[in-house]
């Protein structure tokens, strides 16, 4: 009976171990024209950057500027430009320069292992319900 209940913890504990998705940061360079965010997986963003698509650094590291009324952050359309892959970070160089004394935010979604990771780049799965946190940065 002891031997059951000590397998059934272990089973249990093993279950629940999961791999935590990597910590996301960023930071104004150039003369705060861009910015560089690191942190992801480099495996995944040495496949990423081998690809000839230019819009999927867009789609997964999308970069907004924030609203007056924060709770229209959902609803704001992307700022573009264009992501370079440098090291093991990826640096967003805006169309138009950042305005001085704005917020922006760059959406970092969490993926929770590269499965979800793949299947969002492929297109077979959708970003909406993924975790994210909104990593704020100021001109």
């Amino acid at each position: 009976m002891k031997k059951t209940v000590l397998l059934f913890l272990l089973i249990c504990f093993g279950c629940a171990h999961r791999v935590k998705a990597p910590v996301g940061h960023i930071s104004l360079i150039n003369n705060n024209n861009s910015v560089k965010f690191s942190g992801l997986d480099p495996a995944i963003t040495g496949e990423i950057g081998r690809d000839t698509a230019t819009d999927i650094w867009q789609n997964l590291l999308p970069v907004y500027r924030m609203p007056a009324d924060t709770d229209m952050k959902d609803y704001q359309p992307i700022q573009h430009g264009r992501y370079q892959l440098k090291d093991s970070s990826v640096v967003f160089i805006p169309d138009t320069p950042f305005t001085k004394g704005h917020t922006y935010f760059m959406r970092y979604y969490k993926f929770e292992g590269g499965d979800d990771t793949w299947e969002i780049i492929k297109g077979n799965k959708k970003l909406r319900g993924l975790k994210y946190v909104d990593l704020v940065f100021k001109d």
